[in-house]
């Protein structure tokens, strides 16, 4: 069987650095490629998409994936060689229903629509996409009718995303969770607002890159397998196990914009950093799905990062770099105006109770679109609507409205967003499971220590790369199955301390 994990390792590589290769190209076009270079960008991009497509469903890979059952049968299930082989054929017959045709289309239209994107945004200007969404749509529908049989036309994309997932699990775990949610909401911003003037004052950009990169570097980010750059909308890429990057956004009068997108950006580097190395260059040497990738994003972001034991240590240094803007304001003033509650438009934006209504307003318009009961060209008032009912405010423009998020201008409808709500759900059941194992973590976050909480998420979550399905890793690491009521318990603590629910 030596020969035959060999040569499958070895096919398995050179798909890997072809689709690595289009992430190359993906994070140049969102940093430094000139506009012009867009057309030949989603050329280049579709031809390296179609030859990965194609090796990928190869039936030698096939033949390769027979030979080796057997063998692997006998092994452990979490055995390396069993999860290599398990979740190679699992990729291997899903490309197999899709044509390597249809991928070189998808991916030469999502690049020139994210270039027209990155300019219709600040135009407020959602006619000139409209026709590329549209076609987005068509190519989502497309997509998901090769895999028939589903229960909803969303469910094969949200698979994709978030394996073992489907629209109506989702519908119920939302529908749940928003019920708990809006009473909580509605509690909060039936008070007086944080005054959060302190946050939106004139923030040097230069101070803030210095700062979200000792922030980062401190809390276990590699600067030796990464770089932190900028771009239209923050990400996180990677180019291979020792080289994954961060692209956050810097705005000069909203200090919290780039502090906290360095450090939700970060989460997901440092989960990718964390894996097996022995796992490079195969289908093993990724995060599991975007639910498990957001739990560790916002773990770092919002249970760490806006922790007031986090800024304890890190406040003094903050106020060291902004010594005119933050003098005056004390810790506790500071603390309330990064934990502020309101309601409002941009979900990059929103705090940690309003956020999962952001996300519940746009899986539910991914589902309308793709089932047909909302067309392309009403989505901007379905928008509007939508968010007036949830928040009671209306946007604007369609900057901030449909426009405001990258996802359906730079990939499929459907399948984008449920896994940011997750990933909230999940962040603090791994989070809880860690304080179990080590009760001293708060303590260590006190002193700008985060070596043991990365440990623990290391050893339970991030080496594993994708050798197992979410479901599976969830109840390994905290012995339980997903569920909301550590979520739920997290947020009445913290913020009915802080309103005085």
């Amino acid at each position: 069987m030596e020969r035959e994990f060999k040569e499958l390792k070895r096919r398995l590589a050179e798909i890997s650095d072809l689709e690595l290769v289009i992430s190359l190209l993906n994070w140049d076009q969102s940093t430094y490629m000139p506009p012009g270079g867009g057309p030949a960008r989603g050329r280049q991009m579709a031809t390296l998409a179609r030859l990965s497509q194609e090796k990928f469903a190869d039936a030698a890979i096939g033949r390769l994936l027979d030979a080796l059952q057997p063998y692997v049968d006998d092994l452990p299930y979490d055995s390396d060689e069993a999860s290599l082989v398990r979740v190679t054929r699992r990729e291997y017959e899903r490309l197999l229903k899709v044509p390597p045709s249809f991928m070189a289309e998808y991916y030469n239209h999502s690049a020139s629509q994210y270039q027209l994107w990155t300019e219709a945004r600040p135009a407020n200007d959602f006619a000139a996409v409209l026709p590329g969404l549209q076609k987005t749509l068509d190519l989502s529908r497309q997509m998901a009718n090769f895999f028939p049989g589903y229960e909803h036309i969303g469910d094969p994309l949200i698979e994709i995303a978030d394996y073992g997932m489907k629209a109506s699990t989702l519908q119920h775990l939302f529908a749940e969770l928003r019920a708990q949610l809006v009473p909580i909401v509605q509690a909060i911003t039936s008070q007086p607002p944080a005054d959060d003037a302190c946050l939106h004052q004139h923030f040097p950009k230069a101070q803030q890159q210095e700062l979200s990169k000792a922030i980062i570097r401190q809390l276990g980010y590699d600067f030796d397998r990464g770089r932190l750059d900028e771009t239209h909308h923050p990400f996180m890429t990677k180019f291979s196990l020792g080289d994954v990057r961060i692209l956050t956004r810097y705005l000069e009068d909203k200090l919290e914009e780039a502090l906290f997108s360095s450090i939700h950006e970060a989460g997901h580097a440092m989960y990718e950093q964390g894996i097996c190395r022995d796992f490079e260059a195969t289908p093993l040497a990724s995060g599991i799905a975007a639910g498990l990738h957001e739990s560790q994003s916002r773990l770092w972001e919002n249970i760490v990062g806006r922790n007031r034991g986090f800024w304890e240590y890190y406040y003094p240094s903050l106020q060291a770099a902004f010594v005119d803007q933050l003098k005056t304001t004390s810790l506790d003033t500071f603390y309330r105006a990064i934990n502020k509650v309101e309601r409002s438009l941009v979900r990059t934006a929103a705090d940690e109770v309003t956020y999962n209504l952001h996300i519940m307003l746009r899986f539910d318009l991914e589902l309308a679109l793709l089932d047909g009961s909302l067309a392309i060209h009403d989505l901007p008032e379905a928008w509007h609507t939508r968010i007036q009912d949830d928040f009671g405010i209306t946007p604007p423009d369609d900057r901030d409205g449909v426009l405001q998020d990258v996802h359906w201008f730079n990939g499929f409808i459907g399948g984008a967003f449920q896994g940011y709500t997750l990933g909230n759900i999940l962040s603090v059941q791994f989070y809880e499971a860690a304080l179990k194992a080590h009760p001293g973590i708060p303590d260590e976050i006190c002193q700008g220590q985060f070596e043991t909480l990365r440990a623990w998420l290391t050893k339970n979550i991030y080496q594993h790369g994708s050798k197992f399905t979410t479901q599976e890793l969830v109840q390994r690491a905290t012995g339980s199955p997903i569920q909301i009521e550590p979520y739920i318990r997290y947020l009445r603590a913290k913020f009915g301390e802080l309103y005085r629910l």
